[in-house]
């Protein structure tokens, strides 16, 4: 499956976004592993990581259009205290108005991006996964609170090293094995963050667990 070609033209108003999905759930990843989230997964990529688990969001044209102000308003009815905005790479999209909406409603605003494009809207949490198919707009390092790098292969390691010395000196630092290579690279993984322990070890703790 080929991620589709970013056509400016062709994308929705900021006021109805493709929506995938969205559900209530607990984060996985990351710093804010295991808190209660609310994810909006938004349908569109065009970075084509070979390892997707979410292939079937790839094209923004096979999800339904959905307001931002209902999306909002699900997540408030939902109870949550935060809500995760991801994809797809949502940052194909114009924001504002999503972000405005969430933050009305009284939830925190969090993305998941893998830096392509540059953000838009309003946000208190940044988590930044660069990946080598498609190079991170600049102007994102320095807004991201977290760096996750994807281990997929040894020379991982290097290339998370180069991308950790563009983001500010705050920004936490998370190293997170690919779900299917997760036995080979998991003991690698320890053993460098013992030698390097400005980074920490980040596990999808969902999958283990079976929650979405």
């Amino acid at each position: 499956m080929e991620p589709e070609t970013l056509n400016l033209k062709s994308l929705p108003s900021s006021n109805e976004l493709p929506l995938m999905e969205d559900f209530y759930t607990i984060q996985g990843e990351g710093f804010y592993q295991g808190q209660a989230a609310y994810f909006i997964r938004l349908g569109g990529c065009d970075v084509g990581c070979v390892w997707c688990d979410v292939k079937e969001s790839w094209p923004a044209e096979a999800h339904p259009k959905v307001n931002v102000k209902e999306m909002a308003a699900r997540a408030q009815k939902s109870g949550a205290v935060l809500a995760v905005v991801t994809g797809g790479e949502p940052a194909m999209y114009e924001l504002s108005a999503l972000t405005r909406e969430i933050k009305t409603a009284g939830l925190r605003t969090h993305v998941e991006t893998s830096g392509a494009y540059a953000l838009t809207g309003i946000w208190d949490w940044v988590c930044l996964s660069p990946k080598k198919f498609k190079v991170p707009h600049e102007s994102v390092y320095q807004k991201a609170d977290e760096l996750k790098v994807i281990v997929f292969n040894k020379s991982d390691f290097d290339w998370a090293e180069k991308e950790a010395v563009k983001v500010s000196p705050s920004c936490r630092l998370y190293l997170q094995p690919e779900w299917s290579k997760e036995k080979e690279m998991l003991p690698l993984m320890i053993d460098y963050v013992k030698s390097h322990p400005r980074w920490t070890l980040s596990l999808q703790v969902h999958k283990y667990m079976n929650i979405p």
